[in-house]
């Protein structure tokens, strides 16, 4: 099973979460038929770059560099093999005119056993510069472009409680309840029309089995 999970803007600055995850992880690489790529953006350490005199732009590509490098010494902390790669780094996603583009033959030299930890920094080949895509755009992208089998995102209260009451397994998009959106759903996915796994981090572990995700399509 090859599967895309995204850690959103909130996740990436909860440290608990993050190590959870982390846990998950570490789980599943004993797994044979599981393949991890995990995807990031920015978070709210972005924010702190700009307070010492750094411009947004330039503070949101740092964040995204930096936070790469600390996910890698953090899963390695639990004993996770990563290997953390910013797609603008030998152009391996390159964006030209809007339209993003994989270099395939690279991916397939990367170890399937490792988890591959992907920001969303690329390479604008228009503007001969890196910049950074939002999240939704990434898991999109490379959910297609990879013919994944499921795309997580998670918790937004990580409170598991919600995967073992009797909510129902699947939900639509354009129906999902205003309340359940605000209250679960990650700000940066709110407006996402595409099937995901809604999980917490505590039960990641259980991929492939998604008996405590909540699918919506």
């Amino acid at each position: 099973m090859l599967y895309i999970a995204a850690i959103d803007y909130e996740h990436l600055d909860n440290g608990v979460f993050l190590t959870t995850l982390a846990k998950s992880l570490y789980q599943l690489q004993g797994k044979e038929d599981v393949r991890s790529i995990i995807i990031h953006r920015d978070s709210a350490y972005t924010e702190r770059i700009i307070q010492t005199g750094v411009m947004r732009e330039e503070a949101i590509v740092r964040s995204v560099k930096d936070l790469n490098n600390r996910l890698v010494a953090l899963f390695a902390d639990q004993g996770v093999s990563t290997v953390g790669i910013n797609p603008s780094q030998r152009k391996f996603i390159t964006r030209e005119d809007d339209q993003l583009t994989f270099d395939r033959s690279f991916y397939e030299t990367l170890p399937s056993k490792s988890v591959l930890l992907l920001s969303s920094l690329v390479y604008d080949i228009n503007s001969e510069q890196n910049v950074v895509l939002e999240l939704p755009t990434l898991a999109q992208f490379l959910f297609k472009e990879l013919s994944a089998e499921e795309l997580f995102i998670f918790s937004k209260s990580d409170e598991s409680e919600i995967f073992t009451s009797d909510i129902s397994e699947k939900m639509h998009w354009k129906t999902i309840d205003p309340s359940f959106r605000q209250n679960q759903i990650p700000s940066e996915f709110t407006a996402l029309n595409q099937p995901v796994q809604l999980v917490t981090a505590r039960d990641f572990n259980e991929i492939p089995n998604v008996k405590h995700s909540i699918f919506i399509r």
